[in-house]
């Protein structure tokens, strides 16, 4: 079980900690949507489920979605120990872990205008599997508390066998980069006499109606700590939720 956290200390004269502005996260196009504060990278890292992590082997380019969790400045994920990246993650190599969210269609006037609102982080790092027995099994309860704070003191004790079937990867965040387009149409001043529809149309994902297990024990309730994942809710804003109650802000 993950303990409860403290709340982080806030910055110094309450300037935002920032990560370095390299050549590698620096954001080149349409540069006043980035930000490479902590509070905006982890703002877009804790409203996702998936993640997408890049690494390069043996000159072969791999892409890799997968869940994925954040503790400070630490990222986890996980995946099989007969995955190919278990031999190459051994020492550590270079990997690039990006979050993304698309929360509206934006339809212009012309095609070259229309756009997308979204949100965005783009993480770098040395990616290294967590060998250390405790801290591999703090990550894998971690996993689970992540989403579902508490969940992990409530569940049958992970077995000898499937923490081992289990590759455990962590990275700590090197540089990072947040990137976030948030408004209406942009269309050239000569376009708006142009009769066509324009606008935003939102995008959400939003939590469904819960299907209980039909094997559930008699009586058994759903848990006070999954009130986030009512049904209608943007699963966004579950998520973040779920990670203020986790690192004990909340």
């Amino acid at each position: 079980m993950v303990g409860r956290r403290q709340p982080r200390m806030q910055a110094v004269n309450d300037t935002p900690a920032s990560f370095p502005t390299t050549s590698r996260n620096r954001v080149k196009r349409l540069h006043e949507r980035g930000s490479y504060d902590h509070a905006a990278v982890f703002a877009v890292l804790d409203a996702g489920l998936l993640c997408h992590v890049a690494y390069t082997f043996d000159g072969q380019p791999y892409c890799t979605p997968t869940i994925h969790w954040r503790e400070d400045d630490m990222l986890y994920w996980h995946g099989s120990s007969a995955s190919r990246m278990l031999r190459n993650l051994r020492g550590g190599t270079p990997a690039c872990l990006t979050v993304s969210h698309l929360d509206g269609l934006v339809l212009a006037r012309s095609g070259f205008n229309h756009s997308a609102n979204y949100r965005s982080a783009m993480c770098f790092g040395t990616a290294r599997i967590v060998d250390e027995p405790q801290e591999k099994l703090k990550a894998l309860a971690g996993v689970v508390d992540r989403f579902y704070p508490g969940r992990s003191e409530t569940l049958r004790p992970i077995s000898a066998q499937e923490a081992k079937a289990t590759t455990v990867i962590g990275m700590r965040i090197e540089e990072a980069s947040a990137k976030v387009r948030a408004k209406g149409v942009g269309d050239d001043e000569e376009d708006y006499g142009h009769p066509v529809w324009a606008g935003v149309i939102p995008v959400r994902m939003v939590v469904g109606a819960a299907e209980p297990c039909p094997r559930l024990l008699p009586d058994m309730e759903r848990p006070r700590n999954l009130a986030g994942y009512a049904e209608g809710a943007r699963l966004d804003e579950a998520l973040t939720q779920a990670q203020r109650v986790y690192e004990g802000e909340v």
